[in-house]
């Protein structure tokens, strides 16, 4: 049984160390950007400032 547990911990720290990671971060970021860009004046600049911090999120080498 503990071969097991050992394997399923192994297999989610290989899921999670490369892009799934990075996407984990930056779907949320782009959904709230998305959210904030419905404001009226500022909606758009904050949308561009989230986008461009979660292309650098995409971009970080893991």
């Amino acid at each position: 049984m503990k071969i097991i547990k050992t394997l399923i911990m192994l297999v989610c720290l290989i899921q999670l160390s490369s892009c799934v990671l990075t996407k984990i971060v930056t779907v949320p970021m782009r959904v709230g950007g998305a959210v904030i860009s419905i404001i009226p004046v500022a909606g758009n600049t904050a949308h561009d400032a989230i986008d461009e911090a979660a292309d650098i999120v995409d971009n970080v080498p893991l």
